[in-house]
């Protein structure tokens, strides 16, 4: 950790803002006619995700932060937590759930993931924008329900609950947006 001018903090710089870790998703100089310059940020909490908004006197301290990104294989999920290896050491540990609870639904066993952490904890788990999932239970197509558009709900092997076309089938594999966690396409191995 260190300090730094908040004039010279640029955007995907970690900083510590009212003790909590974020990064700087924008950042906007501004130099008026009178007066001592400043900056506005837009601060995204690596925690919870809520964006702050804060201005600062171009020669305010801010506090940097070292971020750790490592790769680390997806074990398994218990009620509580994920549990991971680290790719290099092997050495396992646990993420709660609570922080990270979208995530449960686009990890599979043995998958490699890019983590954010910093002072032992997960703040992020880099998922990727889609991810392709076997149906395991899917309701029948109604005969005569054949209205253009007609959709049913799946459920994926990670218990992920999608909206899909009456034509897809247990045992099919999906492609699902993983921000929205929107039905994209059928996909074919």
């Amino acid at each position: 950790m260190g300090t730094i001018k908040a004039g010279a903090v640029a955007k995907g710089a970690y900083i510590m803002e009212r003790n909590e870790p974020y990064v700087v998703r924008e950042h906007e100089f501004v130099k008026p006619g009178k007066g001592l310059a400043f900056v506005r940020l837009k601060l995204k909490n690596l925690r919870n995700g809520t964006v702050l908004r804060v201005t600062h006197k171009s020669q305010d301290n801010c506090e940097e932060i070292d971020i750790e990104e490592i790769e680390a294989q997806f074990l398994y999920s218990d009620e509580t937590s994920f549990h991971f290896m680290d790719s290099i050491t092997f050495e396992q540990f646990e993420v709660p759930m609570p922080s990270h609870e979208k995530a449960q639904y686009y990890m599979l066993a043995g998958e490699i993931f890019k983590l954010t952490r910093w002072n032992g904890e997960t703040l992020d788990i880099r998922l990727p924008p889609k991810k392709d999932l076997l149906v395991t239970a899917a309701e029948s197509a109604v005969q005569g329900d054949t209205v253009t558009g007609a959709t049913k709900f799946v459920l994926t092997e990670t218990n992920l609950k999608v909206r899909v076309p009456i034509f897809i089938k247990k045992g099919e594999k999906i492609r699902v947006n993983v921000e929205t966690g929107e039905y994209q396409e059928r996909v074919n191995d």
